[in-house]
């Protein structure tokens, strides 16, 4: 449990709190305060209206990359300060809920009077549509990936496109009567990927203009600026380093330590690099702690690391501490401040419960350091190298008025929030990108050791381990094996029938059923489901569903995989990750676990995997192709058939190498295609060698609908 500084209650407002605490990346801005719907600054010419996206702060990072300033503000401002700020375009954001719910983001109507151009992005095309007459329907198929749509190029929006562009889907919920007024200008399949109203400049689109994975998502965007809107690309960056290095020497006092707690990663330590170039040496208390979950040899080395860029470091060793670690968790949701004990963290399966745990026991370490160094607790503030990324998918106040929370980050605890509202944490990073500080990194003179590496969760190998005790079987585990098989053994199933094929053939296009003939005719395959669950983003919400594994009888076809790997989500719903399986075909189903716990080890046995595998892809020079390659442990056993009488006592690999540029979505490495085929079948003999192992699975999901991260 956590006493201290770190659990002191503070007031905002009290002597403790800081102002000037906000990245500001202009000078001159007129604010206004808003009476608890944040600050509204008179400047900006485009208001972004926040309905709960994951991609919000995306969109005014995309929009100002355009040199047009814009400003994000909850779609529940009223419509007398839209006025009043001046704003010259509108743009609503995604969000997880549905239109017609109970507990759906307010608004008011009276946007739409203003006569000013607006852009609505998923939810804000629902929003848009509903608004004007139409109707939102939730229909079979749900889309959480990349998708071809259909455009009309004469469209003012999509202007200087072909006919057809790859874009990023996410949704449940389709349009079904379009709006009066309205016409569509985008296509998928026979869902409604966009709508426009020319002569009111109102235009909606289903899928995310803003993210990578929309190929031509920039010029829809530059289009709706400047051909829709008319605006001018008049609006200037500061430099981000001298914003970073305001911000800090605005937000620490002279009298001030702050106590900055270093992963190695290439967060925390462009963080600290900022800290070094703000502050006086002797301000800064740089800690890292060993919390019994690193990678094999990674303590020493991010030691050495740090020492070679001139930080004087403190190393505290706390595998105990983690392993033995509790934390206060809610009895109900609907009463968040009746707490109860938790179980020790070796003893706990619920991923988001572990990660509460571990960043609740960081705090208790860093507390443990203040009273062995007899600091002035009231003068320490919490240093930490938190990203945008980090926060949205926390759903923190600090990115989104009501995002769904996606997994809680250890730097975004209760604890930590606290401390925030206190004016005690320093994150100068907050508004930034993966891409963003890696950049920075750059400017700072970092080595590229320290900006290129992989990153690693703050939880470590804790949250790459799927703890479990018995297996995850609901009331749809039979008939979503079934729609796996349907899938998979396509062809084969389609000429003897099945009463369950027309649901595949419904949701599926005319040329995804033709793909899918072609693939299953190939070759043997089969599915398997998993009765395990994987953290994954599904319609700007969370989602904890069921593993698919395909294995095949001959070499795997990996852009076939990829295929499937898309296309499973789409049909069964209940279904946020696919994987494929190393070792030839699977017939047995899958119907217990391994019972599996944070004991040595498991961790030991995960660290080994991880290590070898991560050897493969740096001997190979192909690790800067890829961005991040989870290793993950999972409690399956493979090798026995339903009438052996051996209990599940192995436990299985997941490969997950993820490219990425924002870590707000992204792809998997595809063999053969990002790195060779030769560099993957390595991994899987070194991974095979390590006692206990069972099988090595490929992670084949995009993100989304999967995270980055299993858990």
């Amino acid at each position: 449990m956590v006493s201290g500084v770190f659990e002191e209650e503070m007031e905002i407002g009290s002597s403790n709190t800081r102002k000037g605490s906000g990245n500001s990346e202009e000078t001159g801005r007129r604010v206004v305060d808003m009476e608890g719907n944040g600050a509204l600054v008179l400047d900006a010419e485009v208001l972004i209206l926040d309905a709960g996206a994951q991609y919000g702060k995306l969109i005014d990072r995309r929009v100002r990359e355009l040199s047009v300033h814009s400003e994000v503000l909850p779609l529940s401002t009223p419509i007398s300060m839209v006025q009043l700020s001046g704003a010259k375009a509108l743009i609503i954001s995604g969000g997880p809920n549905s239109v017609y719910a109970t507990d759906a983001p307010s608004y008011d109507p009276a946007l739409f009077k203003l006569g000013i151009p607006i852009l609505g992005i998923c939810y804000g095309m629902q929003m848009i549509n509903k608004e004007f007459g139409g109707s939102v329907v939730k229909k079979e198929t749900r889309e959480d990936g990349q998708y071809f749509v259909d455009i009309e190029p004469r469209s003012p929006i999509f202007k200087g496109l072909g006919k057809r562009t790859e874009v990023l889907l996410t949704h449940g919920d389709s349009l079904e009567k379009i709006a009066s007024g309205f016409s569509v200008v985008a296509s998928s399949g026979n869902i409604v990927a966009a709508i426009s109203n020319e002569e009111a400049r109102i235009y909606g689109v289903q899928f995310h203009p803003e993210v990578d994975l929309t190929a031509d998502g920039t010029q829809i965007l530059r289009n709706f600026l400047f051909e829709v809107a008319n605006l001018a690309p008049s609006f200037t960056l500061r430099s981000r380093e001298a914003q970073c290095i305001e911000y800090i020497r605005t937000s620490v006092p002279s009298n001030n330590i702050v106590l900055m707690l270093l992963s190695g990663g290439v967060d925390s330590t462009v963080c600290a690099a900022l800290l070094k170039k703000a502050l006086r040496e002797d301000q800064i208390l740089a800690l890292h702690v060993d919390n019994g979950f690193l990678r094999k040899n990674e303590s020493e080395a991010v030691e050495a690391s740090l020492v070679r860029l001139g930080l004087k470091i403190r190393v505290v060793r706390a595998a105990q501490d983690f392993f033995c670690g509790t934390t206060n968790l809610p009895i109900d949701p609907s009463n968040p401040s009746k707490l109860s004990p938790s179980k020790q963290l070796a003893f706990v399966t619920d991923p988001e419960e572990k990660r509460k745990i571990i960043g609740d026991v960081f705090m208790h370490v860093a507390q443990i350091v203040i009273d062995k160094l007899d600091l002035v607790t009231s003068n320490v503030i919490l240093g930490q190298g938190t990203l945008r990324p980090d926060l949205i998918e926390s759903a923190s106040h600090l990115a989104s008025s009501s995002a769904d929370t996606i997994k809680t980050h250890h730097n975004d605890s209760d604890i930590v929030r606290s401390l925030r509202r206190a004016g005690r944490v320093v994150e100068p990073l907050k508004d930034f990108h993966k891409d963003e500080v890696r950049q920075l990194g750059r400017e700072l003179g970092l080595p590229s050791e320290v900006v290129d590496r992989h990153p690693f969760p703050g939880p470590g190998l804790a949250i790459r381990i799927i703890c479990a005790q018995e297996p995850y079987m609901e009331s749809d585990f039979g008939e979503t094996q079934v729609l796996l098989r349907l899938i998979v053994e396509f062809t084969t199933i389609l000429q003897k029938g099945h009463a369950l094929i027309n649901r595949v053939e419904n949701i599926c296009t005319t040329e995804e059923r033709r793909i899918l003939r072609e693939i299953s005719g190939k070759q043997s395959l089969r599915s398997t489901l998993l009765p395990i669950r994987s953290v994954g983003v599904q319609g700007d919400k969370r989602s904890y569903s069921y593993v698919a594994a395909i294995s095949s009888e001959g070499p795997p076809e990996w852009d076939d995989l990829v295929f499937l790997a898309k296309l499973i989500p789409k049909v069964c719903h209940s279904v946020n990750r696919v994987c494929y399986l190393f070792g030839g075909l699977v017939k047995e189903p899958i119907i217990d676990i391994t019972p599996t716990l944070l004991t040595p080890q498991v961790v030991m046995t995960l660290r080994q995997c991880d290590y070898l595998v991560h050897q493969v892809l740096a001997d190979s020079g192909y690790g800067r192709r890829i961005s991040q390659m989870p290793v993950v442990l999972i409690p399956i056993h493979f090798e026995r058939g339903q009438l052996d009488r051996m209990p599940s006592c192995k436990r299985s690999v997941v490969i997950r190498p993820f490219i990425t540029n924002d870590f707000m979505t992204g792809v998997p490495g595809v063999p053969g295609k990002d790195f060779p085929v030769e560099v993957a079948q390595m991994m899987v003999q070194q991974v095979e060698k390590v006692q206990g192992i069972s099988k090595v699975l490929y992670d084949l999901t995009s993100k989304p609908p999967g995270t980055t991260e299993w858990e």
